[in-house]
């Protein structure tokens, strides 16, 4: 069984795998996102395809607002983030949800395929995670292999 880091040169390898893991996100959403809506053009459901499309940008959107606030709080370097963060992450759900129901009440694109575009960044983090365990097994095998 690894063992917890417990140095800070220990804890180096962990930060830059959780700085790849955040660099990678955002790729296996897009990806996710263009796999999903192609099979749906392909499939011949093209109003799906575009609101699914949307949701997925949505979904994308609200990420990289969520990231960058984030970072942006804790590289200020202040005990409080700045005013601009809280009101980005604010505003990521009245978006998310304002879409859904303009859609909805519209009727120009189908608010199902709006809503399971804006499930795209799960898909995204489930991906990650196989990577980052079949990482891990395959540091275990060599470790066992080599000891």
């Amino acid at each position: 069984m690894p063992e917890i880091a417990n140095s800070a040169e220990d804890e180096r390898p962990l930060s830059h795998a959780l700085d790849s893991a955040l660099d990678r996100l955002p790729r296996w959403i897009a990806a996710v996102s263009a796999a999903a809506v192609i099979a749906c053009v392909v499939a011949g459901q093209i109003r799906f395809a575009a609101g699914l499309a949307l949701g997925c940008g949505v979904a994308l959107l609200g990420y990289w607002w969520l990231y960058r606030g984030i970072r942006a709080a804790f590289d200020s370097g202040r005990a409080r983030a700045p005013i601009g963060v809280f009101v980005r992450l604010a505003l990521r759900y009245p978006v998310a949800i304002g879409a859904v129901l303009l859609f909805d009440r519209t009727g120009w694109l189908p608010a199902r395929a709006v809503m399971a575009g804006l499930f795209a960044p799960l898909a995204g983090v489930v991906i990650e995670c196989v990577v980052l365990a079949a990482q891990v097994l395959r540091e275990l095998r060599q470790e066992v292999a080599s000891g």
